[in-house]
């Protein structure tokens, strides 16, 4: 069928920086509007269901502690992707760093089970965050020596910490008291995180993740090699002029989101589930990815996106107990909600425009004015 007209994608001189800040509401937003008309599909009470989802797990203080708990692990990994994500290196292994530290940390859990040494949890959390570190450090390697695409590596490396991780919980990390279920012997209670509050699950764990989010700040924002970072991420060019070692940067900020990503895991297993098993993680490294941008790579934007992100999941379990939905909804939602954020950037950035089609022309097609690429051709 012959269109008319064309669909051109041009660059805008400069972009609205209220916009900018305000396109995570925008995202936010439509997932809501999206959400609703996905829960009326269902043939649930849009109302209903988003109250059950997004409010009822709020309704006392147990769920606030939930909550918390759920935003740990998001946190830590957020705060490291953020640091690579600003010098433009495209860590998305946090999943696979943060299983390393749980793996890790595990075994030298069990190892110290006898021992009563008031130094064995603060060992573990080192030997976690270290473990995060050391597998972090395989794409720096490959990036550094021979030039490998850090997305690529970092991806195959989660999978196969995934897959070390099954092989420790169904083999030599097996508890053998534990009926043939694969996972490891309850860690005793020297081992395991302080709980903050009497009757809930908030733990230590939380307040490291606060830390963090400061620390962060400070790094990037008062801090000399902060700086490097930032020009590294703005305009790799620039730093080579003012003398900026690249190799270092990535090495520093790769190891950096692989320990907090490993004390992420170490912190779950000597948190909330006080064991190693093979669900020690739902996600949180890939959805860490999504609050990282969501928080526009800024420390505290990521500490509000990440108790959005961590209601998400309070809320996909909510409704699957109170209305029967299948837990799967909480990954719809990320991905409505990463779809309209990136939506909402393209939109800042470019704008969009409908222009007659040159003679001839019988399809619609989407082009880059700036580059003069195609960028999807229907």
């Amino acid at each position: 069928m012959k269109l008319p007209l064309n669909i051109r994608l041009e660059a805008r001189g400069e972009r609205s920086r209220v916009m900018v800040w305000l396109s995570p509401a925008i995202a936010g937003l439509a997932t809501l509007v999206c959400g609703s008309l996905l829960f009326a599909a269902l043939g649930k009470d849009p109302l209903q269901t988003l109250y059950t989802f997004f409010v009822l797990p709020l309704s006392d203080l147990h769920g606030w502690s939930e909550l918390a708990v759920k935003c740990t692990p998001i946190l830590l990994c957020a705060v490291g992707l953020a640091i690579c994500f600003r010098a433009k290196v495209w860590n998305i292994g946090a999943e696979g760093q943060l299983l390393l530290g749980a793996l890790v940390g595990s075994w030298l859990a069990l190892s110290l089970q006898e021992s009563d040494q008031w130094w064995n949890l603060p060992l573990v959390l080192l030997a976690g965050a270290g473990a995060g570190a050391a597998w972090a450090a395989i794409p720096a390697l490959l990036k550094t020596r021979c030039n490998t695409n850090e997305i690529l590596t970092t991806i195959m490396l989660n999978y196969i910490g995934l897959n070390l991780l099954q092989y420790a919980v169904h083999g030599p990390l097996k508890d053998p008291a534990g009926f043939n279920f694969p996972e490891s012997a309850l860690f005793n209670d020297g081992l395991l995180l302080p709980v903050l509050a009497e009757g809930t699950r908030l733990h230590l764990g939380a307040v490291f993740a606060l830390l963090a989010v400061v620390a962060t700040w400070v790094l990037l924002t008062r801090t000399f090699v902060g700086f490097q970072i930032r020009v590294l991420g703005e305009d790799v060019r620039s730093a080579h002029f003012a003398g900026f070692r690249a190799a270092k940067l990535v090495w520093l900020v790769l190891l950096l989101c692989g320990a907090l990503a490993g004390l992420a895991g170490v912190v779950e297993v000597t948190g909330p589930i006080g064991q190693l098993v093979p669900q020690v993680s739902p996600g949180y490294g890939y959805a860490a990815i999504i609050v990282a941008f969501l928080g526009r790579l800024h420390p505290l934007g990521i500490l509000f996106a990440s108790l959005l992100m961590g209601l998400l999941y309070l809320g996909g379990e909510m409704v699957q107990i109170e209305l029967g939905l299948p837990l799967a909804i909480t990954g719809l939602f990320q991905g409505m909600l990463l779809f309209f954020l990136l939506a909402s950037d393209v939109l800042i950035s470019h704008r969009l425009r409908i222009v007659r089609a040159a003679p001839g022309a019988t399809t619609a097609t989407v082009v880059s004015r700036t580059e003069n690429l195609p960028i999807g051709v229907p």
